[in-house]
C-alpha cells in the first residue's frame, strides 16, 4: 500500500510539472505571436542589403555548386 502511495505521488508530481511546462510554453508562444518583427523600423534605420540583377549562366551555377556545395 505504501509503495502505491509513493507511485501516485511521483505520478502527480510528473503530471503537474508537465502541465506547468506546457502552459508556460503556450504563454511564451502567445507573447511572441503579437511581436511585430516585420514592421518598418523606427528612427534613422538604413537598409543594409540590396539585390542586384546579374546575368548568370547555368554552367556557372553548376560549377559553383560543384565547388562549394551550395
Amino acid at each position: 500500500m505504501r509503495r502505491m502511495l509513493d507511485v501516485l505521488k511521483v505520478f502527480l508530481l510528473f503530471t503537474g510539472c508537465t502541465i506547468l511546462f506546457y502552459y508556460s510554453i503556450v504563454w511564451m508562444s502567445e507573447e511572441y505571436n503579437y511581436y511585430r518583427r516585420y514592421d518598418e523600423p523606427m528612427g534613422s534605420a538604413v537598409k543594409v542589403s540590396t539585390t542586384e540583377q546579374q546575368e548568370t549562366y547555368w554552367i556557372d551555377r553548376l560549377l559553383f555548386f560543384y565547388q562549394n556545395g551550395e
